[in-house]
């Protein structure tokens, strides 16, 4: 594999991952009614890219606070 090839893989795999935690960081520090947090968490590793952008998408406006 040639060097250039490793780095796009690299670049791709990073795009893949990086809504991921951001996601879980996201869900880490907001507050969320009842069990809505974990449910947030667990559907976010167990989809990984499609959940956080699920959460992206729904989930930011079930929040209730934002500590920032």
């Amino acid at each position: 594999m040639e060097t250039w090839e490793l780095i796009i893989l690299l670049f791709i795999l990073a795009l893949a991952v990086l809504p991921t935690v951001l996601a879980l960081i996201d869900i880490q520090k907001s507050e969320f009614q009842g069990n809505t947090k974990l449910i947030w968490l667990l559907v976010v590793i167990f989809l990984s890219f499609f959940g956080a952008i699920l959460y992206f998408l729904i989930g930011k406006e079930q929040k209730t606070t934002t500590n920032n």
